[in-house]
C-alpha cells in the first residue's frame, strides 16, 4: 500500500509542477515576454538563496545523523588509516564545495538583471589560470601520495607472526584453507578439482599424465567454506585466488578490498581490533557479522556470494583449530587415523591409486584419473 501512495505522490508533483509550467507560460502571454522574463528573474534569484540555505542545513543534518554510522569504526588497525585518508579528503573537499557553492548560489541572486547593468566581459587571465590549476594539482597529488603509501602498506609484506590464510573466491562462493601441523600450504592443481571432494584440486595422488607427484603438505590443509576464523590483534595475511571467473574480496569492516584473479595470486594483510563479540557489544546489534562480499559482478548468483568473517580470541582460535580435521580426511574418511586404524597420508604412494572428479565435470576436459 504504501509503494502505491508514493508513486501517487511523485506523478502528483509532476502534475504540478507541469501545471505550474503551464500557468506561467500563459502570464508571460498576459504581461508580456519581457516583463514576466524580468520577474522571472527576481523570482529564480531569491529562490537561489533560499536553495543555498535549505542545502546546507540538509548537508548538515545528513553529516550529523549519518556521519560515521553507515559502516561504524573501522574493525581493523589499518582500516583507521583508510578512515583517516577519507576524513583529510572529505574535509578538503567539503571546504572547496562550501566556498563554490556559496559563491554560485550568491552570485546569481547579486547579480542578477537588472536595468542600466551591463554584463562585465572577462575572456582570460593569466594569474586565476595558473592558481586553480597548480593549487587543485598539489593538493591532489598530496592525496594520491597518502592513499599509495596505505597501499604499499597493505599489499606488502606482512608481519613474520601473521596468521596467513588463502581466500579462493568461487561461483557463488568462498573457500578459505589453513596451513596444517607443517604451517606449509600444499600444492594444488585446477585439473583435480572436484567440487565434493577436491574443491581447490590439492594433489593428493600422483600423476604420471602431468607428470605430478602427491604433495605431503597437503594432505594437512585444513579447508573451510564461507566462515573464516581470525584472532583478534594477530595480523592475517591472505592470499587471494578464483577458481573461475575474476572475483573481489571486499571487507567493508575492515575498510579493505583486493582482486581474485584466476592464477594469478595477490595478497592483502590487516590486523582485527575487536572480536566480533565485542563488535556486537559495540554497535548494540546481536546480529553482527564481519562481512566478506564479492565486489565484483560474477555471474547470476553475485548477489548471493556473502561470507563471514569470525574474529576470536587466541585461545578460542586455538579449540576451534583443535576441532578441525584435515581436508584430506573429509575426502576420504576410511584414511582417518581417528576413525580407524587405516593408511595414514604419510603411507599414501602411487600404488594405491586415488581416484579423483574427473576435469570434465568442472573444466569440461576429458576425464582424469590420478594414481
Amino acid at each position: 500500500m504504501s509503494t502505491y501512495f508514493v508513486i501517487a505522490v511523485i506523478v502528483l508533483v509532476f502534475v504540478v509542477i507541469f501545471q505550474i509550467a503551464k500557468a506561467s507560460e500563459y502570464v508571460s502571454i498576459l504581461k508580456g515576454e519581457e516583463s514576466s522574463r524580468k520577474q522571472n528573474n527576481k523570482i529564480n534569484g531569491f529562490l537561489m538563496i533560499i536553495f543555498l540555505v535549505l542545502g546546507l542545513i540538509g548537508v548538515y543534518y545528513c553529516h550529523h545523523i549519518l556521519g560515521g554510522r553507515v559502516l561504524g569504526e573501522s574493525g581493523s588497525k589499518e582500516g583507521e588509516k583508510v578512515d583517516e585518508m577519507l576524513h583529510i579528503t572529505l574535509v578538503i573537499t567539503g571546504i572547496v564545495f562550501l566556498i563554490t557553492q556559496i559563491l554560485l548560489f550568491t552570485f546569481a541572486y547579486k547579480f542578477q538583471e537588472k536595468e542600466n547593468r551591463k554584463a562585465f566581459f572577462f575572456p582570460h587571465n593569466n594569474t586565476m589560470e595558473v592558481v586553480w590549476t597548480v593549487v587543485p594539482a598539489i593538493v591532489l597529488s598530496v592525496l594520491v601520495v597518502i592513499g599509495l603509501r596505505n597501499w604499499f602498506i597493505f599489499t606488502g609484506d606482512a608481519p613474520k607472526n601473521a596468521l596467513v590464510v588463502e581466500v579462493t573466491g568461487r561461483q557463488f562462493g568462498w573457500i578459505f584453507r589453513y596451513p596444517g601441523k607443517d604451517k606449509e600450504f600444499g600444492k594444488k592443481y585446477f585439473r583435480n578439482i572436484d567440487p565434493s571432494t577436491n574443491s581447490l584440486g590439492l594433489v593428493w595422488a600422483d600423476n604420471k599424465e602431468f607428470n605430478q607427484k602427491a604433495d605431503p603438505a597437503a594432505y594437512d590443509d585444513i579447508v573451510q567454506e564461507q566462515t573464516m576464523y581470525v584472532i583478534k590483534n594477530k595480523p592475517v595475511k591472505l592470499i587471494i585466488g578464483s577458481r573461475d571467473v575474476i572475483h573481489d574480496v571486499g571487507l567493508p569492516h575492515f575498510r579493505m578490498k583486493m582482486d581474485a584473479v584466476p592464477g594469478i595470486p595477490t595478497t592483502l594483510w590487516f590486523t582485527p581490533k575487536y572480536t566480533t563479540a565485542e563488535m556486537r557489544e559495540k554497535t548494540g546489534n546481536a546480529n553482527f557479522q564481519y562481512e566478506i562480499s564479492c565486489d565484483q559482478m560474477c555471474g547470476n548468483g553475485h548477489y548471493s556470494m556473502k561470507g563471514v568473517i569470525e574474529v576470536v580470541t587466541r585461545e578460542e582460535y586455538d579449540a576451534w583449530m583443535a576441532k578441525q580435521k584435515p581436508y584430506y580426511y573429509s575426502a576420504f574418511p576410511d584414511k582417518d587415523p581417528s576413525a580407524a586404524p587405516m593408511t595414514t597420508p604419510s603411507k599414501v604412494d602411487s600404488a594405491a591409486p586415488v581416484k579423483t572428479a574427473s576435469a570434465s565435470a568442472v573444466l569440461g576436459g576429458n576425464q582424469n584419473k590420478l594414481k
